[in-house]
């Protein structure tokens, strides 16, 4: 039987009379990477701060490794990672002046706080800048040392809130491979993104919006589950024909990616590509099949009758 290191039964967070989490249910296995996917405002943030302990909830029940939260939350925080969305730690410090820091407040003190630091130095190629500071680093070696530092006292659980929002594709490559390493370690990781390519990296997803739990599963389940179409059209003026699309009550969505439009059709649509060749006022225009992304799938769960 899974281990789960996350249990949350219809977690909710109302401010005054905005409900920013509604009725969230998470079972979240442990030594997983479990992501959060959903646009800003979609409850994300919240739910972490409300699984760490540090947001009480407005109704539901939460154990955390073992622990009710928010009463355990004091012994909880002694076993968790958080490494926040914007960086936080001191920009007037050097590298490694951060991490002695944040190793006594974390306890680690003496030759294990040193054994640790140069550890983890390496792990996260910072030796080099081990004496630079924080304020002249590039946004991937930022992220470097964010995530030393929320590893330092080896949490077994890591919290990580849209990690590498300010960071080039190279760099988030590298830091999902880190991420990896430690998932494989045993650590269990939950991660909040609104890109499509990390949500893909992750073993399973729960997809939300306006706070509400819209989807879950992995992704290779999610994209299983999927009776929405796919059709690509390629042609002459498809901002036209998108708008033309769009009108039509079968439609989910369309959008364009480089050189040809991506249709999505609603579930019930026996042949996606025919429908739309007989209402498309353009004869001339190329239709095929398409397999379904993920990016179809948060469309589908998220959009409900809005189209776009």
């Amino acid at each position: 039987m899974t281990e789960i290191a996350i249990h949350a039964k219809k977690l909710s967070k109302h401010f005054a009379d905005v409900t920013a989490v509604d009725s969230v249910d998470l079972d979240i296995p442990t030594g997983q990477i479990y992501g959060f996917l959903g646009p800003n405002g979609s409850g994300k943030t919240t739910i972490i701060r409300m699984l760490c302990g540090l947001l009480t909830p407005s109704s539901g029940d939460v154990r955390v490794l073992g622990l009710d939260i928010p009463a355990q939350a004091e012994t909880l925080r002694r076993n968790i990672g958080y490494m926040t969305q914007k960086f936080s730690l001191y920009d007037d410090l050097t590298v490694v002046e951060n991490m002695q820091f944040m190793a006594k407040i974390h306890g680690l003190a003496g030759a294990d706080a040193k054994a640790r630091i140069d550890e983890l130095l390496d792990r996260y190629a910072l030796r080099d800048m081990r004496s630079r500071f924080a304020s002249a680093m590039s946004g991937g070696q930022r992220q470097r040392l964010a995530l030393a530092v929320a590893t330092l006292h080896a949490p077994t659980l890591l919290f990580l809130d849209e990690p590498t929002s300010a960071v080039d594709p190279e760099n988030r490559r590298d830091f999902w491979e880190k991420l990896f390493d430690l998932s494989d370690a045993g650590t269990t990781i939950l991660v909040s993104t609104h890109y499509m390519d990390e949500a893909e990296r992750c073993h399973q997803l729960a997809i939300l919006q306006t706070g509400r739990l819209r989807n879950q599963g992995t992704p290779q389940a999610l994209l299983a589950q999927l009776e929405d179409r796919v059709v690509a059209v390629t042609g002459d003026n498809l901002r036209q024909v998108k708008e033309e699309a769009l009108r039509l009550p079968q439609v989910h969505s369309a959008a364009q990616q480089g050189l040809h439009l991506r249709v999505l059709l609603r579930r019930g649509t026996a042949d996606a590509a025919s429908y739309l060749r007989s209402h498309l006022s353009d004869s001339t225009l190329t239709l095929s099949c398409a397999a379904a992304s993920l990016e179809d799938v948060f469309v589908a769960s998220t959009s409900g009758g809005d189209k776009a």
